[in-house]
């Protein structure tokens, strides 16, 4: 993926896909107009093939309302946000469905389905989200996580979540992705749990537990986000400076971080869960257009990855 200062990121990100061909998608419980738009502006845009999963006289008056036609999409009658989830993951289970999409129902109601021990879409990877960022004060598109999904997590969940912002940032063209372990400060202390954390996947980069990276941490954020700022304090590392992915220690200070870069920064976010045997795609009523787009760009690619990778 091109790393260009100034506006078009997503666009390249949108312009990765040209070629490829669309994804079938389940989109479960578009019942609310920014739900559908997401799913119909990604069909426009080539990028995937809906199937829209919930109430079908429902889906349709949305439709209507919209001014949008869907008659030549397929729906799959649900009778509420609960069996639409189900038969969601049913279809991506069935092979039908390559992507899955939330559309107007909870974010937790649709990850039930998704990791449901006999029914859902389990691997051995525990599920975290990541934020795919076009920050206008950054050279790059940056990727934030976890901010979403996992509250507290271990060690061994940190593993995972790294592992899986790395197998997403080299599905959009990465060859070695920098990631950032972010703490407080950037020295290790056994009182601060986000710096012992940090150290040991570090470690475990070198050992070969997280694989296709150059880690480093802990860093605190400006150390971690400014080249200057690490040499003022005698840092001397590849990735500060220069991320590609920023691993938050808790969900708080993820979620704080991101709708900081979106709020303050101006950032557009595109946003997915990753880890479970699709991408999932999660997008928001206040998401732009253009922000909803590039999370089907990325799930696209990812999906992409996932298939040539088991080819």
């Amino acid at each position: 993926m091109a790393q260009e200062t100034g506006t078009g990121r997503y666009e390249q990100l949108i312009a990765l896909c040209k070629g490829l061909p669309p994804v079938a998608t389940a989109v479960a419980h578009p019942c609310e107009q920014s739900a559908l738009a997401g799913a119909v502006e990604a069909a426009a845009a080539g990028l995937i093939t809906p199937i829209y999963v919930g109430p079908k006289t429902r889906i349709l008056e949305v439709a209507r309302q919209s001014g949008v036609a869907i008659d030549a999409s397929q729906i799959v009658d649900a009778p509420h946000s609960h069996a639409a989830a189900a038969q969601a993951v049913a279809l991506v289970r069935e092979g039908r469905a390559q992507l899955l999409m939330k559309g107007s129902l909870h974010t937790d109601e649709l990850l039930a389905a998704v990791v449901a021990r006999d029914t859902g879409l389990r691997t051995g990877r525990r599920l975290s989200h990541v934020f795919v960022m076009d920050v206008p004060t950054y050279h790059k598109v940056l990727l934030v996580t976890d901010a979403a999904i996992n509250i507290a997590p271990t060690l061994e969940d940190k593993a995972d979540i790294c592992q899986n912002a790395i197998d997403l940032a080299m599905s959009l063209g990465l060859k070695q992705p920098k990631v950032a372990i972010l703490a407080a400060v950037e020295t290790v202390n056994s009182k601060m749990t986000a710096t012992v954390d940090a150290a040991a996947l570090c470690k475990m980069a070198d050992r070969g537990q997280i694989r296709g990276a150059l880690l480093d941490g802990p860093l605190a954020f400006d150390n971690a986000i400014s080249r200057e700022a690490a040499q003022t304090k005698g840092i001397k590392s590849e990735v500060a400076g220069d991320p590609d992915i920023l691993v938050a220690p808790d969900l708080e200070a993820g979620n704080i971080l991101a709708k900081l870069l979106s709020f303050l920064a101006r950032a557009d976010s595109a946003g997915l869960v990753v880890g479970a045997r699709v991408p999932i795609i999660l997008t928001s009523r206040a998401d732009s257009v253009r922000a909803r787009i590039a999370s089907c760009a990325v799930a696209v690619r990812a999906a992409h990855a996932r298939q040539s990778a088991g080819s």
